[in-house]
């Protein structure tokens, strides 16, 4: 199957909710700690370039959830060799990924039966 042009993957990109931006940052965030580029970066690849996150929308999701305690960051240098803010998940932050996939699977699970009703 084709891959789309950048044109229609832009248009066609659902927006992210919130709650779902932080959920997939989480998850992302378990593998290990990352910079803010290498999070969106790694999130559209693996969605394979549905999802695009925007720096407008990663950081204050970021920063929010550093101020719930999820995340934390510090200082360090990326693999340009670059002083980066890297973020990582914290104790509870990992709680609260199990809860978040939990809540997450319950509302999928519930939209796909009223999609597959009609």
């Amino acid at each position: 199957m084709p891959k789309p042009t950048p044109a229609q993957t832009a248009k066609d990109q659902p927006d992210l909710l919130q709650g779902t931006l932080d959920l997939l940052i989480l998850r992302t965030l378990q593998a290990g700690a990352m910079h803010g580029w290498a999070i969106s970066r790694r999130i559209q690849q693996v969605s394979d370039d549905v999802l695009t996150v925007q720096q407008g929308s990663l950081y204050p999701s970021l920063h929010r959830l550093a101020r719930k305690g999820w995340i934390d960051s510090e200082w360090s240098v990326s693999e340009n060799n670059r002083r980066a803010k890297f973020y990582h998940l914290t104790e509870q932050g990992r709680r609260q990924l199990v809860e978040e996939t939990e809540t997450w699977e319950r509302l999928s699970a519930a939209v796909s039966r009223v999609l597959q009703e009609a």
